[in-house]
C-alpha cells in the first residue's frame, strides 16, 4: 500500500477558506441524524432492560446496533463510487429514522435486535458518507480544523441528546423519545437529497478499499489505538446510567462537551503541530478517566472521571482520522472514512458487549478498572502511529 501513502501537506501562509455551501449541508444532516442517534443510544438499552433481561439485553442493544453498522461500512464506499452521494446518504436516512417507531410495540429481544440491526445500517451510511464528504470539501490545508468543526457539528448532539434521551425517558416515557428520535432524523431528508451528486472523477479511479485500508499499516495502527478508546465510550453510554444513578445524566453531558471541546482543539493543534503527537496523550487521559469511575467519592469523582475521559477520547477521535487522512490521496477518502468508523463502531460494540459479561462477574468497579487497563496495551500503538 505504499503507493497511496503521502506526506502531510505544509501549512501555507494564507489559509483558504473553510465554509461552502456543500459542506453546509453536510453538517445538517450529520447533526440531524446524530440527534437521532445519541437520542436513542442509551435510552434503547434501558428499554431493553426493562423487559427484566438486565444486562446482558443492554449489552446486546448496543452489540446488535454496532454489528449490523460495522457489516455496512465494509460497503459504503463501493456503493458511494456506483450510486453517489446522494441516493446512498437519503437511503441511510430514512434506515436510521423509521425503525425506532416499531419500539413501542414491544421491549422483547427481538423487536429490540431486530430495529437495532436496521438502524445501524443506516448510521453506517450516515458516518461513512460525510465523513468522507467533509474530508473532500475541506481545503487540505485545514483539514484538521475541519474535521474538528465537524467534531462540533456531532458532538453538540452527543452532549444534548444523549443525557437528554435519558431525561425524557425518565420523566416522560420511551416512546416519546423514539418518536423524537425518528423525527430528528427524518428531517434532514431534503439536505440529503440536496448535496452534491458523485465523487470527484478523481477519487472514483483507483480508489482504495476497504479491505485495502485494513492491510495497510500506516492505516491501521492510529485505527486500532483508537479502537481503544471507543471501545471504553460504548461501555460509558451503555451502562454509566445503571451504574451511576442519579449521576449519570450529568456525567454523560461532562464526557461529551469535553469530547467535542477537545475535538475542536485538537483539529487546531494538528493543523499546525502535526495531529500524531496527540495520541499518546489522548489514549492515556481516557484511560485514566475510566480507572477514575472504580475510584469512591460519588457524584464529584464520576463527573471529574467522565470529564477526563471526554479529552482524552475527543483528542483520540480528531488526531486519528487527521492522521490517515494525511496518509491517503483523495481516491482513499471513502476507504479511511470507512476503516475509522469500522474501528469506531466496532470497538464500541464490542466494549459494550463484554463489559455486560464482566461486569456480571466482578461487579461495575472491578470492570472500568480492567476497561482502564486494557486500553493500556495500545499505547505502542499510539506511540508508533
Amino acid at each position: 500500500m505504499s503507493d497511496v501513502l503521502l506526506a502531510a501537506p505544509p501549512v501555507p501562509a494564507h489559509r483558504p477558506r473553510l465554509m461552502s455551501r456543500p459542506l453546509a449541508l453536510v453538517f445538517l444532516c450529520a447533526f440531524g441524524t446524530m440527534t437521532g442517534f445519541y437520542l436513542l443510544l442509551s435510552v434503547v438499552p434501558l428499554y431493553a432492560a426493562s423487559s427484566g433481561a438486565g444486562g446482558v439485553a443492554a449489552g446486546l442493544a448496543t452489540g446488535s446496533l454496532m454489528l449490523s453498522t460495522v457489516a455496512a461500512e465494509l460497503v459504503v464506499p463501493r456503493l458511494v463510487t456506483r450510486y453517489g452521494y446522494r441516493p446512498v446518504l437519503a437511503g441511510g436516512v430514512l434506515l436510521l429514522g423509521l425503525p425506532p417507531l416499531a419500539l413501542p410495540l414491544s421491549a422483547g429481544m427481538g423487536v429490540v435486535v431486530a430495529v437495532g440491526l436496521v438502524r445501524g445500517l443506516g448510521f453506517a451510511v450516515a458516518v461513512v458518507v460525510a465523513g468522507a464528504l467533509v474530508a473532500t470539501l475541506v481545503p487540505a490545508e485545514r483539514r484538521g480544523e475541519g474535521l474538528g468543526l465537524s467534531g462540533i457539528v456531532v458532538g453538540v448532539p452527543a452532549v444534548l441528546a444523549l443525557p437528554l434521551g435519558v431525561w425524557l425517558a425518565g420523566h416522560t416515557g420511551f416512546t416519546c423519545v423514539f418518536v423524537a428520535g425518528s423525527a430528528a432524523a427524518l428531517a434532514v431528508l431534503p439536505a440529503a437529497l440536496a448535496l452534491p451528486g458523485r465523487p470527484p472523477e478523481s477519487a472514483s479511479r483507483r480508489a482504495l478499499g476497504v479491505l485495502g485500508g485494513l492491510r495497510c499499516p500506516a492505516l491501521l495502527r492510529p485505527a486500532a489505538a483508537f479502537a481503544a478508546s471507543a471501545a471504553a465510550a460504548g461501555i460509558v453510554v451503555t451502562f454509566l446510567p445503571a451504574s451511576a444513578g442519579g449521576a449519570a445524566a450529568g456525567a454523560l453531558l461532562v464526557q461529551a462537551a469535553a469530547a467535542t471541546a477537545s475535538r475542536w482543539w485538537a483539529g487546531r493543534f494538528g493543523d499546525r503541530h502535526g495531529a500524531g503527537r496527540l495520541l499518546l496523550p489522548g489514549l492515556l487521559a481516557a484511560a485514566a478517566g475510566m480507572g477514575g469511575l472504580a475510584l469512591p467519592g460519588g457524584p464529584v469523582v464520576t463527573v471529574a472521571s467522565m470529564a477526563l475521559f471526554g479529552a482524552g477520547f475527543g483528542v483520540m477521535q480528531n488526531a486519528s482520522i487527521a492522521v490517515m487522512y494525511d496518509r491517503v490521496p483523495v481516491s482513499g477518502y471513502g476507504a479511511v472514512s470507512a476503516v475509522w468508523n469500522l474501528s469506531y463502531d466496532g470497538a464500541m460494540g464490542a466494549g459494550g458487549a463484554g463489559f455486560g459479561l464482566a461486569a456480571a462477574w466482578a461487579g461495575y468497579p472491578a470492570a472500568f478498572v480492567l476497561t482502564g487497563a486494557v486500553m493500556l496495551l495500545a499505547l505502542p500503538l499510539a506511540r508508533r502511529a
